[in-house]
């Protein structure tokens, strides 16, 4: 091994990249990736597609070949929207989880149907200019002939053995000696290559009705998962009208429910309504606002969304003007909160981008989850299957229950923003429950302040859960800290090096080309030519 440690003890500072044609991802190799279909003459949806086929094997701590995928892509002059998130097994009734207060975290009982294949073959169908199977090629080689393994996701990779190595598949797939690889080291894995072959050869089918699909089946038989043949045969990616919200003359277009997107537009709805220009940038009242405003959009989101077919009310009733203006009026400028759900009117994750000079543009996120997903590793293959259904509730009558057939609350959001009909910025911010608000927090330092893709990604971030604490980074200013506790919040600084507060990649419309930015919390980079 290397002779010395990876820390990092020093800050660092990341430049944006200007570029006629640009792609920005979580890890270097990826980006890559995406370029080289660039380079062969492809688009920016065929290099989108490369990159996030090559991230199921460059980081896997963060997804895998048996994920879920959303995508927002701008093309000849048109934003579409494509959700190709799974279903839950037919198996999945009440009574299949009697004995559980609450779902499983990891394990079988996790595994939704993966929509994230299928994701791949739409986007190419509809607007790829390559052959699918050439979109494979890099990920092929990197995954036969290996690649060195960054400290960032050595580090991620080891934190998770503990909690998977017990799952089925889990060890013989993604252990060597029994531990995860160190950085600096390579890493191969030959049988993750030759199923990426068969997806390309069979343009996705055999991972839904072909040799792939039979491995799963039987895996899960002889396991305990309650997949089955029909399951992933009746898998179909979705194109859905995004939804949308207005900031500033600005528009912000998210992918409507199942997913958490909604929570980003109902706390831009409310932040829309306080001078938060007047507050300043970086200032306590901008940072408690904004806050307040994401408590009150989570309360939502958690009490209502789940499955549209299943949701209680509209998806558009929670952006009515009226509405909104009704929940931010419950906002106190002095003190914090604790917000409960309104009532409306009835009416582990990567994310990447990519832009092209013809003036294309992807904002692509895909997930296993949390980190490698259930933990589920299917023999031979490489297919880390993901823990999606950890994302339903065992509550009768709630939204999200679980249910056959039925999609979870989904938490993985890529973002689009436009001005007056025309493109501006295709971004995301991956992890978790980070992603609607970091969508708010990065619309604000945009449409509010006027700070470029870089600096609003280097920004310190705030993140708020469930309960009362609100997590900040630690290049917050200690007098905004110590402002915020006065009010009431409960405000925990995380470590200088947490990963707990996202990664953005962010391509911005410049008259001339594009301004590209990657997360300096991560391995991601912004290239292009």
């Amino acid at each position: 091994m290397l002779p010395f440690d990876w820390t990092f003890p020093y800050p660092s500072q990341k430049m944006p990249l200007l570029a006629a044609n640009a792609v920005s991802t979580s890890q270097p190799l990826a980006a890559q990736a995406g370029l080289r279909m660039l380079y062969e003459g492809g688009n920016a949806i065929d290099s989108a597609i490369a990159s996030a086929i090559a991230l199921t094997v460059v980081e896997p701590v963060m997804n895998g070949i048996g994920g879920d995928m959303f995508a927002l892509v701008w093309h000849e002059g048109q934003l579409y929207g494509l959700n190709s998130s799974g279903r839950a097994p037919a198996r999945w009734t009440l009574d299949h989880f009697a004995g559980h207060d609450s779902m499983p975290q990891v394990g079988w009982d996790t595994v939704t149907v993966p929509g994230q294949v299928a994701g791949w073959k739409a986007l190419s169908v509809r607007f790829g200019k390559l052959p699918f199977a050439r979109l494979f090629a890099p990920a092929i080689e990197y995954a036969e002939q290996g690649f060195l393994v960054s400290p960032q996701i050595a580090r991620q990779w080891a934190a998770q053995v503990p909690v998977l190595a017990g799952q089925p598949g889990f060890a013989k797939a993604f252990l060597r000696d029994g531990r995860a690889p160190q950085a600096g080291e390579r890493w191969r894995f030959p049988e993750q290559a030759a199923t990426l072959q068969r997806i390309a050869e069979s343009d996705g089918e055999s991972f839904y009705t072909g040799e792939l699909a039979a491995r799963i089946v039987a895996f899960a038989e002889e396991t305990g998962g309650a997949i089955r043949a029909d399951d992933l045969a009746a898998h179909r990616a979705a194109w859905v009208q995004p939804m949308a919200q207005q900031f500033r003359g600005y528009t912000l277009h998210e992918i409507p429910p199942n997913g958490q997107g909604i929570a980003a537009l109902i706390g831009l709805g409310i932040l829309d309504r306080f001078d938060v220009e007047g507050m300043g940038c970086d200032s306590a009242g901008f940072y408690h606002v904004s806050i307040e405003a994401m408590k009150l959009a989570f309360a939502d989101l958690h009490r209502h969304v789940s499955d549209p077919s299943t949701m209680q009310h509209a998806p558009a009733a929670f952006l009515d003007p009226a509405y909104l203006a009704e929940r931010a009026a419950l906002i106190d400028m002095k003190r914090a909160g604790t917000p409960t759900a309104g009532i409306p009117k009835s009416g582990g994750t990567v994310y990447l981008s990519s832009a092209d000079a013809a003036g294309s543009m992807v904002s692509y996120i895909q997930s296993n989850y949390r980190g490698f997903g259930s933990g589920v590793v299917v023999p031979g293959t490489g297919i880390a299957l993901h823990n999606r259904g950890a994302g339903f509730n065992l509550k009768p009558g709630h939204a999200n229950c679980v249910a056959p057939g039925k999609q979870p609350m989904h938490t993985i959001i890529p973002g689009f923003v436009t001005r007056n009909g025309e493109p501006v910025m295709s971004f995301g911010v991956m992890g978790g429950s980070m992603q609607a608000q970091g969508h708010v927090q990065m619309m604000a330092r945009l449409a509010a302040f006027g700070q470029n893709p870089q600096a609003m990604s280097d920004a310190p971030r705030f993140r708020v859960e469930h309960g009362p604490v609100v997590n900040v980074e630690a290049h917050l200013p200690p007098d905004v800290v110590a402002t915020l506790r006065g009010m009431g919040h409960r405000v925990e600084v995380a470590p200088r090096d947490s990963l707990e507060f996202g990664s953005a990649q962010l391509i911005y419309k410049a008259p001339d080309g594009y301004i590209a930015a990657s997360d300096s919390r991560r391995d991601g980079q912004a290239v292009g030519f």
